[in-house]
């Protein structure tokens, strides 16, 4: 059964926090992003990271208008 976005969300911020609970302040964002993706995948979730997003104007496309951290199973 494919998960919807909202036992996504609920897992992604379970996995949050048992990490700040584990980790605690101090550290650099890449290494959150980093055990946060180790863990989602963990779990069993599609995730990349670093993804680029298109961001369209009127008729321009900038291929790399945003960075998403994470994307997970393409819904969240």
């Amino acid at each position: 059964m494919e998960k919807v976005e909202n036992d996504i969300a609920t897992l992604i911020l379970d996995k949050a926090f048992l990490i700040h609970r584990e980790l605690g302040p101090g550290l650099l964002e890449s290494i959150y992003e980093r055990v946060l993706f180790h863990e989602l995948k963990k779990s069993g979730l599609n995730v990349t990271s670093q993804v680029f997003i298109p961001f369209k104007w009127d008729d321009i496309t900038f291929e790399n208008g945003f960075r998403a951290d994470l994307i997970v199973n393409e819904k969240v």
